[in-house]
């Protein structure tokens, strides 16, 4: 876990946007990211992106929240290399694989730890326009400190919880530990170097 980070991205654009759900046409704005190596908050604008990868490369899982189908993949348009080839944890992939479907973030953490995001996504892409870089950043930021929590709650009680209209709080089973080395790290040494030489 010493080495493990959490990121959230939040982009200048939407799917609406674009025309469609295509994360080839999106770009991003801010990623922000938690280190447990160093136990910071960092914020990378699009001309920090370069300081971000080489941290990445000696970092152990990167975790999120639907990360593997958004945030990642999008982020691999900006990287010479393929974080996708990186060691990831999705958590809403493994709720998903606990409970059949999915469930926002928001839901998640408010029935696991009693926290609400502090905003949605579409305002970061009202305040890329407006030029308020600074609010996404801290709006990213918010969201990388609840899914941390989600996640080390998580990661404590091998469950989850969300509110079920009919039964209340319901338990969501999961199960964080890597089961495997690759999990922690994807080439010995710890060391994640994707790009083609």
């Amino acid at each position: 876990m010493d080495k493990e980070i959490v990121l959230d991205i939040e982009t200048q654009n939407t799917f609406q946007d674009v025309g469609g759900y295509d994360t080839s046409k999106l770009k991003i704005s801010v990623i922000g990211i938690y280190f447990y190596e160093t136990d910071e908050y960092v914020a990378y604008e699009e001309s920090e992106f370069p300081k971000l990868w080489s941290r990445l490369e000696r970092s152990g899982r990167l975790i999120g929240y639907n990360s593997r189908s958004f945030d990642i993949p999008i982020m691999n348009h900006y990287y010479p290399g393929d974080l996708c080839r990186f060691p990831q944890l999705d958590i809403l992939e493994k709720i998903q694989q606990a409970l059949g479907f999915r469930l926002k973030l928001d839901d998640v953490a408010a029935a696991t730890i009693g926290t609400h995001k502090s905003g949605h996504g579409l305002q970061a892409v009202e305040w890329w326009k407006q030029g308020e870089i600074e609010k996404i950043k801290k709006y990213c930021l918010d969201d990388v400190k609840i899914t941390k929590a989600v996640y080390e709650y998580g990661l404590k009680h091998h469950a989850l919880a969300y509110e079920d209209r009919l039964s209340g709080r319901r338990a969501i089973p999961v199960e964080f530990h890597p089961e495997t080395p690759e999990e922690t790290h994807s080439v010995p040494g710890g060391i994640n170097l994707t790009m083609p030489f």
